[in-house]
């Protein structure tokens, strides 16, 4: 049927016929508000996308580290089998072969003079930043260098490997229409109600979807599925540095807040994100017990 068949009445129309007119009307022009909304900010993201189709080459990676945490506090200064949390991540990412340059950036001095002791370059920032991600805009505006892409390394991953980071880095290398790039791995049933796990969901070309506290997808009958591939997100995460310096003017969104998640804010405002599969054991430091987990872990594996 023609629209405009729709929207138009003729003189000799009874009121009833007019009314209902009136409120396809209305109906056609609140669709098209919305399609225009809708157009407007896919053209505003490919105007983005646009300036930012290049080779993105120079990589910083950027350790994030609070004192204050509401369910660990001094996490990254934990002792794991005499070295802090924070300088086995350090170490870890030093053997990445992307990253061009390392920092850790903090707001706290005890956690700044632990990293110079062990000879990280620092970069304090304010106390005010409310992620990881805003503590990493911080630091790089703070860098001397100029960088096009910029890895978010998680403080409390002390095993990850080094590969993980480079599979991110090359991933955000290879898809210039993504701005935002990470990490998941298969879950572990037993993790799968876990709210400081992690859940993600992706589509068929690699790109996120969806990330959740809960357990995603959800079936019917509220039990895990033992045969359905679900997806844990690890923390390591990488930005185009042009995005990153905007994601702090983002507004927050109702699912970002809800699920406290920074990265759907990333989704919810129209981004794309690529996100790789990589075979690789979680070990998380989410919670003081955490620590005696990934302790023995290493120990069983000589990794001490």
């Amino acid at each position: 049927m023609n629209p405009m068949s729709v929207c138009s009445s003729s003189s000799s129309s009874s009121s009833s016929s007019s009314s209902g007119s009136s409120n396809n009307a209305k109906a056609w022009i609140v669709h098209g508000i919305v399609a225009g909304v809708a157009i407007a900010v896919a053209v505003g993201a490919r105007a983005y996308l646009g300036r930012s189709r290049r080779f993105r080459s120079r990589v910083v990676g950027i350790i994030p580290a609070r004192f204050a945490s509401s369910r660990f506090q001094g996490k990254p200064l934990v002792n794991i089998l005499g070295k802090p949390m924070i300088q086995r991540t350090w170490e870890r990412a030093k053997l990445a072969a992307t990253l061009d340059h390392i920092v850790v950036a903090t707001d706290d001095e005890k956690i700044a003079e632990c990293c110079r002791g062990f000879g990280a370059k620092v970069i304090m920032t304010s106390e005010s930043c409310r992620n990881g991600t805003e503590r990493c805009n911080e630091a790089l505006q703070k860098l001397e260098k100029k960088y096009d892409i910029v890895v978010n390394i998680q403080g409390d991953e002390p095993l990850i490997e080094p590969e993980i980071i480079d599979g991110v880095v090359k991933a955000l290398q290879a898809a210039p229409d993504a701005v935002f790039s990470t990490a998941v791995t298969s879950l572990k049933p037993e993790d799968a109600f876990d709210p400081n796990r992690v859940k993600c969901v992706v589509d068929n070309r690699g790109y996120a979807i969806y990330f959740s506290r809960g357990l995603i997808p959800y079936n019917k009958s509220g039990k895990v599925n033992p045969q359905f591939p679900y997806l844990l997100h690890l923390g390591i995460q990488s930005y185009d540095s042009n995005f990153l310096k905007i994601y702090p003017e983002l507004q927050p969104t109702p699912l970002q807040l809800e699920e406290d998640l920074e990265q759907l804010k990333v989704l919810e405002n129209g981004y794309k994100m690529k996100v790789i599969k990589v075979d690789h054991e979680a070990h998380g430091v989410d919670t003081p017990e955490d620590v005696e987990k990934i302790e023995s872990y290493m120990l069983e594996r000589n990794l001490s």
